[in-house]
């Protein structure tokens, strides 16, 4: 992974927004930028440089952190999008989701999501649940390098 590359939070709840801060940087051993859209308009004007995001400073994630139910355009929207983009369907996206359905897990991996994860109901649990994900995808796992501009 390229060093200091951003990570998108798609989260719509500030809570859960957050807990998911709080435990990426619970150690201080991660400098990467975190960048936070609440819908999944607002996701996919950044990550394709649009809107607010138009001047082009933005750079694209490293990875991803989708929730599911959000406002306007949903994360499934978004993952389909992303995943059908030649340009863009490298980057790692970790489904973030309170869903346990068997139906929207089946539906994210074949849309290419890289992992499904189910928000635990509790906040220690819930960090818990993303210091894990943090220690696989951040330094166990080989990121594809993002060279693009």
């Amino acid at each position: 992974m390229k060093l200091n590359a951003t990570i998108l939070i798609v989260e719509d709840n500030d809570d859960d927004y957050e807990a998911c801060v709080l435990a990426l940087k619970e150690d201080n051993n991660l400098a990467n930028p975190i960048v936070r859209a609440e819908t999944g308009d607002e996701a996919l004007d950044y990550i394709y440089a649009r809107g607010e995001f138009a001047d082009g400073k933005r750079e694209l994630p490293c990875i991803i952190l989708l929730d599911l139910n959000l406002p306007g355009t949903d994360g499934r929207e978004v993952l389909a999008k992303i995943k059908n983009d030649p340009e863009m369907r490298l980057i790692p996206v970790i489904i973030m989701t309170s869903s346990r359905d068997e139906f929207d897990i089946e539906a994210c991996y074949s849309a290419g999501a890289n992992s499904y994860v189910a928000k635990p109901i509790d906040l220690d649990g819930f960090i818990q649940s993303i210091a894990r994900l943090k220690e696989y995808w951040f330094q166990i796992s080989l990121l594809p390098a993002q060279n693009r501009d």
